[in-house]
């Protein structure tokens, strides 16, 4: 029987997804369900749920609540990290409202930006906490990232803690389809090849029964008719020959083309949508009392298992049937044209050997040079997290491509020391 841990299990709807997904899987649905949260409240409603879906699949497994992270984490063999720290108030309303009075705008500001600088440098330090915890009481377990900035926070975890870490995220997984479906072109027999970095992984190829898709997905996007959700991506690929995996919204916020002051018209041409991150967290804040009866409240509550990494790659260790996955991890020579620090995302093989990624070779140059601006962002901020020293933020937030873009030195300053107070207790003391 393993041992399941998941941090920020006050994350119904998440810990539904990939705790669900594991009760339904015949490997694990013995598993102890191990959950730990900072909130009481959101931590009692996930058990209250899972404890429903449990039963409803046959009682196999056994879930329990803790309060005690270490207790929680003792003898885990896998954990699943999906904290947010600081939550949406005050830390993530900070990201978004301190850089507006500059005029720097974001629309997800999770990832990278000035936004994914500040959420890496307050979580740091707990995912050190957490590895420590892990260290003492399961070393040996695998940690199976899913916090964003997922590769900021993954190359920490690799490059100076002793925890098996992978970072996940789902975008990999749903690129090739989505693209499909949405330019109406069928989806059956496609194989398809994805590289780079997180949020800023490459389409390198894609192909329908032996044959190369590229030509006629790059006419029907430039017949697709506006305005619609992926306008940037379909830009990108215009220009630079590749789709990306992630959104048109994050993208947009990642490049310096997109959202400029100085061009406000850029913003309808290409349908951003500006603080959309805060516009989802409070919707979600509105709709919480009628998930909550859905999710919790609900003793007919079902499950249907997702596409999501998790609990594949926790079955394919313990049954030794290896499972496919986009996975984030250290370079060490996988994508020959990028730093063997940064973290890169790259098809991995799984199976109880662990996570065995694979070698890709060089990227085409623009690519590999895209996601050099982003990696420049990473490894600074990494170093001012371990380091403690502010002129590391500063170096992370100037080169940014956004923010850079848009901002002149001492403005870029100016905010880095606007934020660091802002955030008060929720940071480090940096020198």
């Amino acid at each position: 029987m393993a041992k399941i841990t998941f941090l920020g299990a006050g994350s119904t709807v998440f810990a539904k997804n990939v705790l669900g997904d594991s009760i339904l899987s015949p490997a694990l649905r013995d598993s102890e369900f191990a959950l730990y949260d900072i909130d009481p409240e959101r931590l009692r409603d996930s058990e209250a749920m899972l404890n429903v879906l449990n039963q409803k699949y046959g009682g196999y497994g056994r879930i329990v609540a803790y309060t005690d992270r270490k207790k929680a984490l003792a003898g885990a063999d896998y954990v699943i990290n999906a904290v947010q720290v600081g939550g949406y108030r005050p830390a993530t309303v900070i990201d978004f409202e301190v850089p507006k009075r500059y005029g720097l705008r974001q629309t997800i500001a999770d990832t990278l930006g000035i936004g994914g600088i500040f959420r890496a440098l307050r979580t740091i330090p707990v995912m050190q906490d957490f590895a420590r915890d892990m260290e003492e009481v399961c070393p040996d377990a695998w940690f199976l990232n899913y916090t964003n900035p997922m590769a900021i926070l993954t190359g920490f975890m690799l490059r100076y803690t002793g925890i098996k870490t992978v970072g996940l995220c789902h975008s990999v997984q749903i690129c090739a389809d989505h693209l499909l479906r949405d330019l109406g072109m069928p989806r059956d027999n496609v194989r398809y090849h994805i590289a780079g970095i997180n949020h800023m992984a490459w389409l390198l190829e894609i192909t329908r029964n032996g044959v190369d898709l590229y030509p006629e997905i790059k006419k029907r996007a430039a017949e697709r008719p506006t305005p619609h959700d992926d306008m940037v991506r379909y830009e990108i690929m215009k220009r630079f020959g590749y789709y990306v995996t992630e959104s048109s919204e994050h993208n947009a916020e990642y490049l310096p083309y997109f959202i400029k002051s100085r061009y406000p018209e850029l913003i309808e041409r290409f349908n951003i949508p500006l603080d959309e991150y805060p516009r989802r967290c409070e919707e979600q804040i509105r709709q919480w009392n009628y998930l909550r009866d859905k999710l919790v409240e609900n003793p007919d509550l079902t499950h249907e298992r997702t596409n999501e990494y998790g609990s594949y790659i926790m079955e394919a260790m313990e049954t030794n049937k290896p499972f496919k996955i986009g996975g984030n991890v250290l370079n060490n020579g996988l994508i020959t044209n990028l730093p063997r620090e940064a973290v890169v995302e790259v098809p991995c093989l799984v199976d109880s050997q662990g996570v065995s990624p694979t070698y890709v070779g060089a990227l085409p140059t623009q690519l590999a040079s895209l996601n050099m601006t982003q990696i420049n962002v990473q490894l600074l901020t990494i170093e001012a997290a371990v380091t403690r020293k502010k002129e590391h933020i500063y170096h992370a937030a100037l080169l940014d491509p956004h923010t850079s873009s848009e901002l002149s030195i001492d403005e870029i300053i100016s905010l880095c020391d606007d934020l660091i107070e802002a955030h008060g207790d929720w940071l480090p003391k940096f020198e």
